[in-house]
């Protein structure tokens, strides 16, 4: 016992603030090194992201405001036209349009029986002619493809698993900075609370690099807490637990991963009213009670029109699964959004579930991640999250620039490890083991870690010193023995 406390607290006379903070530096540096080439990717698709709605507002710019011909057709006809577009897929929803002139925007998933495989896709049809204008495929979509990036790297799962680590990783990357950051010596604001620019050399680096980390890690601390509903392991443990004891499953209204994802897909594709084909696939015959109508979007858009929901709004005729109509607002602003039911045939409201009726740390998590995405309180929430990213990425060119001034040669560069082994200040071993505790995947990474660097340490001397964990002095006297 007396030798694990030594191990903590340091060995008599060493100062256990040096150690301490000759510790914390070189796990700063470890997790900057492992998060930092991501951090570069999640910000440059998260600022596309951020402009979500902008961005498809203006890539849709070719199908808004057309100049008709003539009167436009009636909704049931345009949804028509776009399921004869689509005769394999099934009919999701309507985007309600406030100006008759837009195209009709029309969604369609298409699956497959023997594979959890749904495709989302937009028709667009022109309101006068019924001409099909477009048909998109919706994950090709910018917006969408950035959320992809950010999300899972585009790797699906192991991807998805491989960001909620870096997640975790960039917390012990900030709270470390923070505590490197603090001031100890300082007879002045300089380098604290604005960096020293005309100092140039290093000292620019260092300052550029500690100050912008000090405004930007409160924006970054939120953004990765509000991330942890989406992640796989603390999402879906959080999910778990949130269930318990509750006599019926709670579904949230993000999802934990490319599988939940495809679940909700195939949710929805299930609700879905079939299409033509699979009729005629099962029965090879349709009668007027199974054919897929498209009649009722003209009575139902200005009942929806007059709910003063935030869009888009989406209308979302019966389905195998869903008898009634639905009409909900898909805003990223998660607080706004609203779904209502109505009777398919007197179309009297039926039921109604939204942001409201939500358990309350779903509300909770809601107002996280609607200022996650920028879209909490308009365009000041999306400048804030420019200026982070900004921030970002000021980070990652001012580390770089600091890692290469001063690792030395033949070596990582990264900070010495404190003679003869690291030795960790009692409040640091806390702080540790309470972030792998509430966070799985640091935890299980950071004993990995430990590991690794103890057989390093004996295995091999060569390595140890390239990390750091030997002077390179050694090098010598080593020789010599």
């Amino acid at each position: 016992m007396n030798t694990i406390i030594r191990n903590i607290v340091g060995p008599q006379g060493t100062s256990v603030r040096s150690a301490a903070y000759r510790t914390v530096w070189r796990w700063h540096f470890y997790a900057g090194l492992f998060c930092l080439p991501f951090v570069l990717v999640l910000s440059l698709s998260g600022a596309v992201y951020l402009f979500k709605p902008q961005l498809d507002a203006w890539l849709d710019r070719p199908y808004d405001h057309l100049a008709l011909a003539g009167a436009p057709q009636s909704l049931d006809a345009q949804v028509a036209a776009a399921q004869a577009a689509l005769p394999d897929a099934r009919l999701t929803s309507l985007e309600l349009r406030a100006d008759p002139a837009d195209a009709a925007r029309v969604s369609f998933m298409t699956g497959r029986r023997d594979a959890e495989d749904f495709v989302i896709q937009r028709v667009l049809v022109r309101p006068d002619t019924l001409e099909i204008l477009a048909v998109q495929d919706d994950k090709y979509r910018p917006s969408q493809l950035a959320g992809g990036i950010h999300g899972t790297l585009l790797l699906g799962t192991p991807g998805h698993v491989l960001l909620e680590l870096v997640g975790a990783w960039a917390i012990v990357m900030i709270v470390s900075g923070l505590y490197l950051w603090w001031p100890r010596d300082a007879k002045g604001l300089a380098g604290i609370a604005y960096p020293r620019l005309s100092e140039g050399g290093r000292m620019f680096w260092r300052d550029l690099h500690a100050v912008t980390g000090l405004w930007v890690s409160f924006f970054a601390l939120f953004l990765l807490i509000t991330a942890l509903p989406w992640t796989l392991v603390w999402g879906e443990s959080f999910r778990f637990a949130r269930n318990i004891g509750e006599k019926v499953l709670v579904h949230s209204d993000w999802t934990t991963g490319p599988a939940d994802e495809r679940e909700q897909r195939k949710a929805r594709f299930q609700q879905a009213a079939p299409a033509a084909s699979e009729h005629a696939e099962h029965q090879h015959h349709m009668t007027a009670a199974a054919a897929p109508t498209h009649a009722g979007f003209d009575r139902i858009a200005p009942i929806a029109a007059g709910l003063g929901l935030a869009e888009p709004v989406l209308i979302a005729p019966p389905g195998s699964a869903s008898p009634n109509w639905n009409v909900q607002s898909k805003t990223q602003n998660r607080p706004l959004r609203r779904s209502i039911d109505f009777d398919p045939e007197s179309l009297r409201q039926v039921g109604e579930t939204g942001f409201a009726t939500s358990p309350l740390v779903d509300r909770i998590f809601g107002v996280g991640i609607a200022a996650h995405e920028g879209q909490l309180f308009g365009w000041p929430n999306q400048l804030l999250g420019l200026l982070s990213v900004i921030g970002y990425l000021l980070l990652v060119v001012s580390s770089v620039a600091l890692w290469w001034r001063r690792r030395r040669r033949g070596a990582l560069g990264a900070p010495p490890a404190f003679a003869p082994e690291p030795r960790l200040a009692p409040f640091v071993v806390g702080l540790v083991v309470a972030l792998g505790l509430l966070l799985p995947t640091l935890g299980l990474s950071l004993l990995a870690v430990l590991a690794a660097e103890q057989i390093i340490r004996r295995a091999s001397p060569g390595a140890s010193r390239w990390l750091g964990l030997r002077p390179i002095e050694e090098r010598t006297a080593t020789r010599q023995s």
